[in-house]
């Protein structure tokens, strides 16, 4: 069964808000169908309070922490007979041939967004980040670890300075082991999970450069990072690892790759060439 619908939570205990979390709520009510898409931060700017407020909020209405509050914000204004954020508007009884359109819709607004979001000045320093480097290590936990990863396989086919870890106490100790010469590409959608946040952390404090690809201007994540560059995916607590977010973060590392590949042509096109012959022999 679903729980009580959370506007009916916030209504029920609004007098009982202090002053600041009664902004917040007031925000919520009038615009749920972005706040489930908001990260804390970006909630914080636009309420004008700070996080520690939100937080507060969401356990004034019994729930553990911002995360907590959003999988009930997005069940609540989920319609009937739509599936609960699986993708934009799908609903049950919908045909194959609607399923399909929409995902490709979702997907195309995602890359299209993304395309618009992207600035030729940061794309441009974060190549000169990775030319210019001794190491660059691929960090990212959850899907994005699969991101992480096909950005490493994607590289190494050009240059052997690429490095990618599983798991996450490997990552940290990956990163105290960095240095200034070293680039740290971090990828989260949210910018707000913790294993990153500490790995983003610790890099730093060995001074190694970070660039993060990230949905947010602002997070926890951006405030360690020297670069930024935004994916545009949409993606609502109950999309972990939506096809589209990671669609999304692969494109801008094509673009990373390709412009990587120009500007190294000649080791590019050797090394290229060395990986794709020592794997001939694996094929009939």
């Amino acid at each position: 069964m679903r729980t009580i619908n959370i506007f009916t939570t916030i209504h029920s205990k609004y007098n009982n808000l202090t002053t600041t979390e009664k902004k917040v709520a007031d925000y919520v009510l009038e615009n749920s169908g972005s706040v489930v898409y908001m990260s804390i931060t970006d909630l914080a700017d636009i309420c004008g309070v700070g996080e520690s407020s939100i937080f507060r909020f969401c356990r004034s209405l019994s729930y553990k922490g911002y995360q907590d509050f959003k999988i009930a914000l997005a069940h609540s204004i989920t319609v009937e007979n739509e599936i609960p954020q699986l993708t934009e508007k799908v609903l049950m009884n919908d045909t194959i041939e609607q399923v399909a359109s929409k995902v490709l819709s979702t997907n195309i607004s995602a890359l299209n967004e993304t395309y618009n979001l992207i600035d030729n000045s940061k794309i441009d320093e974060a190549i000169n980040y990775l030319l210019q480097a001794e190491r660059v290590i691929f960090f990212g936990v959850g899907s994005s670890l699969m991101t992480a990863m096909e950005a490493k396989i994607k590289f190494m086919r050009i240059t052997n300075k690429t490095e990618c870890t599983i798991d996450s106490h490997l990552q940290m100790m990956s990163a105290a082991l960095m240095t200034k010469r070293d680039v740290a590409v971090m990828i989260s959608y949210s910018g707000s999970t913790k294993d990153t946040i500490e790995v983003a952390k610790k890099a730093k404090e060995c001074g190694a450069t970070i660039i993060s690809i990230t949905r947010f201007v602002k997070s926890p994540l951006t405030s360690y990072s020297d670069l930024t560059l935004l994916c545009g995916a949409n993606e609502g607590p109950l999309q972990g690892g939506s096809l589209s977010a990671k669609i999304s973060q692969l494109y801008l590392l094509d673009i990373l790759y390709v412009e990587y590949f120009k500007r190294a042509y000649e080791e590019s096109i050797r090394n290229k060439e060395s990986t794709a012959a020592s794997v001939t022999i694996k094929l009939l």
